[in-house]
């Protein structure tokens, strides 16, 4: 997506690449401090999960382990909530925040989420304008075609607004999460805290994407802007 040569315009990239990797530190050490903490309950993520999608009459979702780490989501295709393998089996205060979280989204798609349902259907069309925007912009800086540049400009900007999309889902996932742990006694009071910390530090992975896109394209505005006026 970028031009690659000697360029001033690369302090956008490095304050965004800082800015990624701050939020992934920050998702690290919570996710790290929040999975030796055991919860009082004594429920492992899949227990919560199942207890959470039961109580939303969602019977039918079914909770599936998969490999990784915080590699979690729900597949709203299939209608699966995937666990990693800590989160499955971890009786933690991150097992049962990172679980309802994803019960969250279950739930968002039973009740027609509309941001969930906006997110999905222009997901599409967003993959194919990213794909040629990416050559449009590597032909457009390679051989100095301005018009080209733009056009791939243009078309990138729709990863930076799925991403915006994805702010509220996420967050309303979280937001439910912390009540469905709160209604259900999944955790106890002083486990509440700890599990606001962990789902914010997760959210705050999304808000920092959106601010490195926006720096990478207001790079490429700058580099074409720029050649418009040579």
């Amino acid at each position: 997506m970028f031009y690659y040569g000697y360029d001033p315009t690369y302090i956008l990239v490095l304050i965004g690449l800082v800015i990624t990797m701050a939020a992934q530190l920050f998702v690290s050490s919570s996710y790290g401090k929040y999975k030796k903490i055991k919860t009082k309950a004594g429920l492992e993520g899949f227990e919560v999960a199942r207890k959470i999608l039961d109580s939303n009459g969602l019977n039918n979702i079914d909770i599936v382990e998969v490999k990784g780490e915080l590699t979690d989501h729900y597949d709203p295709t299939r209608k699966v909530v995937r666990l990693s393998t800590d989160i499955f089996h971890g009786a933690t205060v991150a097992a049962a925040s990172v679980a309802a979280h994803e019960c969250g989204h279950a739930v968002q798609d039973k009740e027609g989420y509309f941001f969930l349902r906006l997110r999905a259907s222009i997901l599409p069309i967003v993959n194919i304008s990213t794909k040629i925007g990416y050559f449009a912009v590597l032909f457009g800086l390679i051989f100095s075609i301005i018009d080209l540049l733009w056009i791939g400009i243009f078309l990138e900007m729709a990863v930076l607004i799925f991403q915006l999309i994805t702010l509220p889902v996420e967050f309303n996932a979280s937001k439910r999460a912390g009540e469905f742990l709160k209604k259900e006694a999944l955790v106890e009071k002083s486990e509440q805290e700890g599990s606001k910390k962990m789902l914010t530090a997760a959210a705050m992975t999304y808000v920092a994407s959106v601010v490195s896109t926006l720096l990478q394209l207001l790079r490429l505005v700058l580099i074409a802007s720029s050649r418009d006026r040579d």
